[in-house]
């Protein structure tokens, strides 16, 4: 009778320590979750202010601005422009 005692405080003992181990598991597990999840988000604020810049970069007015200021372009005059046929491209 005393060996079965001593063998159920043993196994309650290893469960109570497997209890203890799965809840420090479970709340570490958790703490990176909650870290992860805060990494993804500072991401997508950042890559919603990349897309931001990005579209500010190759605006138009801007694209235009450069072509004009730095690589001294002009806007083709009425002579300078050739319209081709749909025929005439696939040649």
């Amino acid at each position: 009778m005393l060996r079965i005692n001593i063998v159920l405080i043993v196994l309650v003992l290893a469960s109570a320590l497997g209890v203890v181990s799965a809840q420090h598991q479970s709340r570490k597990r958790f703490i990176e979750l909650e870290h992860e999840q805060q990494r993804a988000h500072a991401l997508e604020v950042e890559w919603g202010q990349l897309q931001l810049e990005q579209s500010t970069w190759a605006g138009h007015a801007r694209i235009e601005k450069a072509a004009r200021e730095r690589l001294h372009m002009l806007t083709p005059t009425a002579e300078h422009i050739v319209a081709l046929e749909p025929a005439e491209l696939a040649r």
